[in-house]
């Protein structure tokens, strides 16, 4: 096995020397850290990481906890985490809470106990309540993708949720659609406020009785509640769907229903995910969310954090998402053909 003596010898350099490139708690001159890193290539040299953490004070971890990543919206958010923390020289340490407020709580806690050098919270689906449990995180902390009431506590890097789903309620009010329907998620209030609004700007009120919320996140609760949809208003012209997955399933209701679409409904989607990219007939029009982005801008708010040793700022940073549209809406069909 290598030792850090080893490399010290190959190098020409003494122990500390090497402790001090690899750790980079002391300056070291470019040459000669140059040479002690081309010895720990040469002889494949790996840092014992419990000891450097113990005489640092630094792990090179970073925690990450979303929701899932069985859907490909936070798998890709923790992809791009995972890379730009390796730019950087960190690991990730993941978990998952399943939408579970309890295994929430118990990854909050478990993680502010540990040594990881930050912590980076994606999706707030029942975390909000647990959130006080982050008073004792010796390390910065970091919100992202989060759609409820901020808090003022912590920085969170986030979407604009409500203006996306004013995009989506905007470009159906331009095809000239007023009979629609909602389905979606409680949790998702700020996408169903911005689509109302759209149609308020034109003085067309979306009613409570033309939201209709999905039993779950899938395809077949979005059959479900479009199919409870067409029962509520069987002359509705389109449907805004908060997540991609539910329009899969609405685009299935609609086909058994026999209604095509665009021509007798509209589409529109949330999030573009990859599954809705691949698997949607017709294409599904959506608004796409810059996920890789906020995470890019939420890892370098922590980094900032970790490098400086100062506590980020709790500021609220919103990106702006876009509306991609496709081939799953048109214009809005005459009245009566709901069947």
């Amino acid at each position: 096995m290598v030792t850090m003596k080893d490399v010290a010898e190959r190098a020409g350099v003494t122990k500390q020397t090497v402790s001090n490139v690899i750790t980079g708690r002391v300056h070291v001159s470019p040459a000669t850290a140059a040479r002690v890193r081309a010895a720990i290539d040469e002889l494949g040299y790996t840092p014992n990481l419990v000891a450097r953490s113990l005489a640092t004070g630094s792990t090179r971890t970073v925690g990450l906890i979303v929701p899932t990543v069985t859907g490909s919206f936070y798998s890709e958010l923790t992809e791009e985490v995972e890379d730009v923390l390796a730019v950087h020289g960190y690991h990730l340490l993941l978990g998952t809470t399943r939408l579970d407020g309890e295994r929430a709580k118990q990854h909050l806690t478990g993680l502010t106990s540990r040594l990881v050098d930050a912590l980076l919270v994606a999706g707030d689906v029942g975390l909000t309540e647990h959130l006080p449990v982050l008073a004792d995180a010796r390390f910065p902390v970091v919100l992202c993708a989060w759609e409820g009431e901020a808090p003022d506590t912590l920085p969170v890097v986030t979407i604009d949720y409500e203006r996306a789903g004013f995009l989506a309620g905007r470009h159906l009010r331009e095809l000239g659609h007023e009979r629609v329907a909602v389905l979606g998620h409680p949790a998702h209030a700020p996408r169903i406020a911005g689509f109302r609004r759209a149609f308020a700007k034109d003085g067309i009120t979306v009613p409570d009785r033309a939201v209709h919320f999905a039993p779950e996140p899938t395809p077949a609760g979005g059959i479900a509640a479009a199919n409870a949809a067409f029962a509520a208003d069987p002359d509705l012209t389109a449907l805004f769907t908060t997540e991609d997955l539910l329009a899969l399933g609405a685009l299935e209701a609609a086909r058994a229903a026999g209604r095509s679409v665009p021509d007798d409904l509209s589409v529109v989607g949330h999030d573009d995910t990859m599954e809705a990219r691949q698997l949607s007939r017709p294409a599904l029009t959506t608004v796409s969310l810059p996920k890789r982005e906020m995470a890019r801008q939420a890892i370098e708010v922590l980094m900032r954090a970790v490098t400086t040793s100062e506590a980020p700022t709790n500021a609220l940073q919103l990106l702006r998402p876009t509306l991609i549209v496709r081939a799953s809406t048109g214009p809005a069909a005459p009245a009566g053909r709901g069947q």
